[in-house]
C-alpha cells in the first residue's frame, strides 16, 4: 500500500478536477442549449460515461489516502485513512479486467495498419437518405452520388467491430474485413483510431481501479481523435472551425496517414500502462488465499 498525504492527494483531486472541467462545461452548456457538437460531444453521448464521474477523482488500487473517511462507495476506511476495497471491485469486476487484458494485449502485440484512410465515415453515410444521416444538422461536402463514388473506388479496410457496425448495408460488402465482437481480440490493431480511442472506455470500466489521470489522458487523447475523424469525414464542418482532411485526395491521405501514425505512437504507452495495471490487479487475483 502507497499512503498519499492529505495535501498531495487533495492537489491532485482538485487538479484532476480543473482539468476534466474544461471538457465538461463546455458540454453541459451546450446540453442544456439544445445545441450539440459532433465533435466536442461525441466522447459523452457515444461512450455514455456520465461527466460527474469522470470528473471524480481516484488515486487507483493499492494506495491510502491519508485523512480521508467515507471517501466512496468503493472504499474502506482503515487506520490510515480510505482505501479501495479492491477485492470486493475484483469479486464483481475480474472476468471484465482479464477480458480488458486480453484484447489490450493482443492489439499491442500487432504492427499497426495505416492505409484504411478514415473511409468509415464514409460507409456510414454510403446510400443513406439525408433524413437518415447521423449527423444531419452538418452539410456534406459532396454531393451523396460522389461519396458513393469516393467510397466504390477506396473500399473500405475497417477492423474495428464498433465502427464497422454502423456501416449502411449497401457498405458492409464493400469492407476487406467482416468485424464481429466475437473476434475483436483477433483483429484489433494499434494503427486503428477507434481502437485508439477506445483506450477511454476500457480505462473508465476499470475506474475506480485505475488513477483518474490515466482515465482523463486517454479522454484527451480520444477528444483529438475524434477531430481528425470528423475532419476526414464526407461531412462540412468549416462552420464549426474545422478544417477538412480530404483523403478523397492523395494528399489528403498523406495527411491523415501522418496523423493516424502520431496517435498510435501516444495511445501505446497509455495501452501498456492500462495492461499493466490490469495484468497487477489480475496477479493479485490468483494469489492463493491465506
Amino acid at each position: 500500500m502507497r499512503i498519499l498525504d492529505e495535501p498531495e492527494w487533495r492537489a491532485r483531486a482538485e487538479s484532476h478536477q480543473r482539468r476534466v472541467d474544461a471538457w465538461i462545461g463546455p458540454h453541459l452548456e451546450r446540453r442544456q442549449a439544445g445545441t450539440p457538437h459532433p465533435v466536442e460531444d461525441f466522447l459523452f453521448d457515444y461512450y455514455g460515461y456520465r461527466p460527474g464521474r469522470l470528473r471524480r477523482w481516484h488515486p487507483g488500487a493499492g494506495v491510502v489516502l491519508a485523512g480521508a473517511n467515507g471517501y466512496g462507495v468503493d472504499y474502506v476506511d482503515t487506520a490510515e485513512g480510505a482505501t479501495l476495497d479492491v477485492e470486493r471491485l475484483l469479486a464483481k469486476r475480474g472476468a471484465m479486467v482479464e477480458w480488458t487484458a486480453t484484447l489490450l494485449s493482443a492489439t499491442a502485440s500487432r504492427q499497426g495498419h495505416f492505409g484504411c484512410f478514415g473511409m468509415h465515415e464514409w460507409a456510414m453515410v454510403y446510400k443513406l437518405p439525408a433524413d437518415e444521416v447521423r449527423h444531419a444538422a452538418q452539410p456534406l461536402r459532396m454531393p451523396p452520388e460522389e461519396i458513393a463514388a469516393v467510397v466504390e473506388r477506396r473500399g473500405a479496410r475497417c477492423s474495428h467491430f464498433d465502427a464497422f457496425r454502423f456501416f449502411t448495408e449497401p457498405a458492409r460488402p464493400l469492407n476487406t474485413l467482416h468485424p464481429t465482437r466475437e473476434r475483436q481480440a483477433e483483429l484489433e490493431q494499434p494503427g486503428c483510431l477507434h481502437a485508439n480511442m477506445d483506450l477511454y472506455k476500457w480505462a473508465y470500466k476499470l475506474s475506480p481501479l485505475v488513477p483518474s489521470e490515466l482515465v482523463a489522458d486517454c479522454f484527451e487523447l480520444a477528444r483529438d481523435i475524434r477531430t481528425l475523424d470528423m475532419r476526414a469525414s464526407p461531412y462540412d464542418l468549416g462552420a464549426l472551425g474545422y478544417e477538412p482532411v480530404p483523403i478523397e485526395t492523395p494528399e489528403g491521405r498523406v495527411t491523415y496517414a501522418a496523423a493516424q501514425r502520431g496517435f498510435a505512437e501516444r495511445a501505446a504507452p497509455l495501452r501498456r500502462t492500462l495492461l499493466e495495471l490490469c495484468e497487477r490487479l489480475l496477479d493479485g487475483l490468483r494469489v492463493p488465499a491465506g
